[in-house]
């Protein structure tokens, strides 16, 4: 097979997963109107859950079986007052019943690729076996949840009567982080806490924690090697860089000395690095469910590019050139660490596409789009993989109803704007995509270097400030080149993102977004291109003064990452904690995240049904 014959039995996979997420997207049709097969599948969730089918009930099931998200759920589970324990075993019947849902639609998926002979018996092989993994993977993910998230944290929080500080400082104290292959503690881990019967606690690796469930997985990827041993990558010539690849995840799941595992994952990363190929895999690589010791979660997914996206992004060249120039004018440390970051930034390969098949912890949320490797060695050796899911985004966008509570909050005719950007302007909106999301994901990489997150984490705020980094990253590279026509519909983006982050504000995995958007909404109101009376008002002749409050706020950031001064200290000039709940400072921004949590809770799974 050539090259382009390999490309176009990609694009008419891409094609077909389109037209089968569209029609997965279509069940959010069930709000309004009669739809058989939506209605049976969300009537089987209830069931299941042993919920009634409410209308609230029904739109939360939707945006956790379509959307792939929890936190609807969970806030109507909060509603029906069910206790903790109660939800928690709620939420697990929800993930087993999204995983069996998925794990049909990937092996339907997999037979239409074979029924109709698409790409080489090579990356059949590999898709296949992607699955075999893939499967064991998610049988995995209820384990690992239960005993680190709703085990040992749970039980960590308790002993320290929610003082998270004080959880910080006994995992350091007592050793019990991950070390990196020089000896200091690393800034993740790939192993879990074990309290022995005298109460004291130590580490234990994936392999030895989870037996039963590592054997799976190493079963399934020595058939993965085995099957492509057997095979040619007559396309890419890349099958010796596909099995090292495979064999290192393989050996890395296998090590059980806990201070070994950061090195051996690093591994698995530099293997994987060299894949260049249009089909990508991701693996472990992401810690966001674990703010305690940051445990690698069990990612598995297989990724496909879209051919005609793969040029259609300037943000690379904007982020290099603002960034050189704001190391100019800091001077001191930042042109040296900045040398490095741009170096990654050249380096980055950047896929655009859609997830094809994806398990374990993505059936709790999939992202809108990616930079990894985490490994800052491993980045300055051979630098980064941006993944970004931009025709995936949109048509979620589009189909998803428009809910009462935006429109009460952004009015009619914002909404009305937004949803006919995506349906009349999809070029326009895959710029905006561009700068605000492709540009978040580049801004990840600036100011970063080996122990930056080591030393900035000592209170557990560094993811905290993270996210608000990325996306003022995107947007500085904005400020620095200008479009005139995007202005406007850059503005608009930021404030709904803002604004629709505030929703997050209770659940855990997402509280670095929900903290980017109270720092956002800073910057908003005190810019007064939003206002809020009843509902919330943009005036776009406040865009200099915004400009302007990103700019310096983006500097003092980056200030504290040249110092690597713990993140504590600049999110709370905007934010305060209160029993973990994180709300901001200033009054009126106060005020309106209170009254909009407040409505979330009251009315957030209605949809609007004269603008749906």
């Amino acid at each position: 097979m050539t090259k382009k014959q390999f490309m176009d039995d990609l694009q008419t996979i891409y094609d077909e997963l389109q037209m089968r997420q569209a029609k997965l997207n279509d069940y959010y049709k069930l709000v309004n109107s009669p739809h058989p097969e939506a209605e049976s599948v969300i009537n089987e969730f209830l069931e299941e859950l042993e919920i009634r089918p409410t209308s609230d009930n029904i739109m939360a099931s939707l945006i956790r079986i379509v959307g792939l998200r929890e936190d609807s759920l969970e806030q109507v589970l909060q509603k029906l007052d069910f206790t903790e324990d109660e939800i928690i075993d709620k939420k697990e019947d929800a993930y087993r019943f999204v995983s069996r849902f998925y794990l049909d639609r990937h092996s339907s998926l997999i037979a239409w690729i074979e029924d109709n002979n698409l790409l080489t018996p090579f990356y059949r092989t590999l898709i296949y076996g992607v699955n075999s993994v893939g499967q064991a993977m998610s049988g995995w993910q209820s384990v690992w949840t239960a005993r680190i998230i709703h085990g040992v944290n749970r039980d960590l929080y308790r002993l320290f009567n929610g003082d998270e500080e004080k959880i910080y400082q006994k995992l350091e104290r007592d050793g019990l982080y991950d070390l990196d292959d020089t000896g200091a503690v690393g800034d993740r881990c790939y192993s879990i806490l074990h309290q022995d019967k005298d109460g004291k606690y130590h580490t234990v690796s994936y392999a030895e924690a989870f037996i039963r469930e590592v054997t799976q997985v190493i079963l399934a990827l020595d058939a993965l090697v085995n099957g492509l041993q057997e095979e040619v990558d007559e396309v890419f010539f890349q099958r010796n860089v596909w099995i090292e690849y495979i064999s290192a995840i393989k050996q890395a799941l296998q090590h059980t000395n806990p201070n070994e595992l950061i090195r051996e994952w690093a591994n698995v990363d530099r293997a994987w690095m060299k894949i260049t190929t249009p089909l990508q895999i991701g693996h472990p690589l992401e810690y966001y469910e674990d703010h305690y010791r940051k445990a690698v979660a069990l990612e598995w997914d297989l990724r496909i590019i879209n051919p005609n996206l793969q040029k259609s992004s300037n943000t690379r060249e904007n982020i290099k050139q603002f960034a050189l120039k704001l190391g100019e004018r800091l001077g001191g440390k930042a042109p040296a660490i900045l040398e490095n970051n741009i170096k990654q930034v050249n380096r980055t390969q950047l896929y655009i596409g859609q997830p094809v098949l994806y398990y374990g912890a993505e059936f709790n949320g999939l992202f809108s789009a990616q930079v990894v490797p985490n490994d800052e060695q491993v980045s300055t050796e051979l630098g980064k993989k941006i993944f970004a899911y931009a025709d995936f985004v949109m048509a979620s966008k589009k189909s998803k109803p428009i809910m009462r509570l935006n429109v009460e909050i952004m009015g009619e005719d914002f909404v009305n704007k937004q949803r006919k950007l995506i349906e009349t302007e999809p070029l326009l909106w895959h710029k905006i995509y561009d700068i605000s999301t492709i540009g978040h994901e580049f801004g990840h990489i600036l100011w970063i270097t080996k122990d930056t997150e080591l030393k900035m984490n000592r209170t557990g705020q560094f993811k905290n400030i993270e996210e608000f980094k990325a996306t003022a990253g995107g947007l500085m590279a904005f400020f620095h080149n200008e479009d005139e026509e995007l202005k406007k519909y850059l503005v608009d983006d930021l404030v709904s993102r803002a604004v629709g982050l505030m929703a997050w504000q209770s659940v855990g995995e997402v509280l670095p977004y929900y903290c980017e958007g109270l720092i956002h909404l800073d910057i908003l109101f005190k810019s007064g291109v939003i206002t809020f009376d009843e509902q919330i008002r943009i005036d776009y002749s406040r865009y200099d003064i915004m400009k302007a409050l990103y700019q310096e706020a983006y500097k003092d950031l980056v200030s504290q990452y040249i110092r690597k001064i713990d993140a504590g200290s600049y999110l709370y000039r905007y934010v305060s904690k209160d029993k973990n709940i994180y709300l901001p400072k200033d009054s009126l921004v106060k005020e309106f995240v209170e009254f909009y949590y407040y409505r979330y809770k009251e009315i957030g799974q209605e949809s609007c049904t004269k603008l749906t």
